[in-house]
């Protein structure tokens, strides 16, 4: 069975670089799924999980946005943070959600801030939900 490179990388470090079955990214405008073979291509990334098939199992990170390109059979995540799931604290994200739920926002910088702590604490919550975390 034919796989793909995925490789994830933030700007400390280099937080995978395995063969994989089937990725799966939040891109800006929705889902995406990507098996060998696919098209090139270039994308921006949302908050959201990065999930990797890899012999019938899933591994799955949280990304913090970014960018995806697809050539030759790789995907090359650039993204500011990625935490595997199993390494998210729920309780903590809960505590950030509810800091943010009650930020002063009385700006439209302030409350774009506040709607993008929201928004990535979201995401880190379904990813851990969906590990099982």
């Amino acid at each position: 069975m034919a796989t793909l490179q995925c490789v994830v990388v933030t700007p400390e470090t280099t937080v995978c670089d395995e063969a994989v079955d089937f990725v799966a990214l939040p891109l800006f405008d929705g889902e995406i799924g990507l098996a060998p073979q696919h098209s090139p291509m270039i994308g921006r990334l949302n908050f959201g999980e990065l999930r990797m098939l890899k012999g019938g199992k899933a591994v799955r990170y949280y990304v913090d946005g970014g960018f995806v390109q697809v050539a030759d059979n790789t995907v090359s995540v650039l993204t500011p943070r990625a935490i595997a799931a199993d390494q998210i604290d729920s309780g903590v994200v809960r505590e950030d959600l509810t800091t943010a739920r009650t930020m002063k926002a009385n700006s439209p910088e302030l409350i774009a801030r506040r709607d993008r702590i929201m928004a990535q604490a979201r995401a880190q919550l379904f990813v851990a939900r969906r590990s099982g975390s």
